[in-house]
């Protein structure tokens, strides 16, 4: 498990103890889950990270965070590079199976809608806006053109944020860490799969709200959502007048199993 230490590889290791898995975590810096303490362009940590396992799960990245404050260079050495140096040492060791942690971020310019709300999923063609975008893109294709049996998860927003903006990212475009680390230890699990997925939800909206959720989102949230509607309007929180994107992960829920059950119904009740 690489980038064990970080928000998404730390909540993905505890899930994966806690279905049984034995794992053996490996970031630059320590952590309660990083047994191994290293940075993954030494070739010596990766071989000591991979000997033995059955799985990799690849979290570690450069982040849309760092984008502006280190070099493109930096990106493409840690994101791409790296992820080449992984698969080829994943290959050496025999390992069974990689699951690579991606971004709904590298859906870029092709998230911008016209005259209605984009649906994203994984028929939409990537439009890659920054660095960031690419390279994780970058390692997608080398991940899927490695050879060993793989998965994908390209997950949507899950960092922390204030509750009335959290809570409206939850409505469309957001998922739950917990429910990221679900669906990976499901991915994991299901030997068969293989391809790359949307990770986000649940939200409440359908493909046929598109058009009307770029004109009057309030309007369609009092439709499918009345309950929600109400707690934003009972606790001052902004309703918004539209809605630019809506991910789905219904490929993920056929393929897997994958159900989200933290959205923005869980944080409306844990709020309370």
């Amino acid at each position: 498990m690489t980038g064990s230490s970080g928000r998404v590889g730390s909540a993905l290791a505890a899930a994966f103890g806690a279905a049984g898995w034995a794992v053996r975590g490996v970031d630059r810096v320590p952590g309660c889950r990083t047994g191994v303490v290293g940075d993954l362009r030494d070739r010596r940590v990766r071989r000591v990270a991979l000997e033995s396992a059955d799985v990799l799960v690849h979290a570690a990245a450069l982040h849309a965070p760092h984008v502006g404050r280190l070099p493109d260079e930096e990106f493409r050495a840690v994101n791409v590079g790296v992820t080449a140096e992984l698969l080829d040492d994943a290959a050496h060791f025999d390992v069974r199976r990689v699951l690579y942690i991606s971004s709904t971020s590298v859906y870029g310019h092709a998230l911008v809608p016209t005259d209605r709300a984009v649906w994203v999923d994984e028929r939409l063609k990537p439009l890659p806006r920054d660095i960031y975008d690419e390279t994780k893109l970058a390692a997608e294709e080398l991940v899927a053109a490695c050879g060993v049996p793989y998965v994908t998860l390209r997950i949507a927003r899950c960092f922390p944020e204030p509750l009335p903006v959290r809570a409206r990212h939850l409505l469309h475009r957001a998922v739950d860490v917990a429910d990221v680390a679900d669906a990976g230890v499901l991915a994991a699990a299901h030997a068969t799969v293989n391809g790359t997925f949307n990770i986000s939800g649940p939200h409440p909206f359908h493909r046929e709200d598109c058009l009307a959720l770029h004109r009057d989102a309030g309007a369609v949230l009092a439709g499918r959502a009345p309950d929600v509607l109400k707690a934003f309007r009972d606790r001052g929180w902004p309703v918004p007048d539209r809605l630019d994107r809506v991910y789905d992960s219904t490929a993920a829920a056929n393929a897997f199993g994958y159900r989200p059950v933290r959205g923005v119904r869980h944080l409306l009740d844990v709020a309370d």
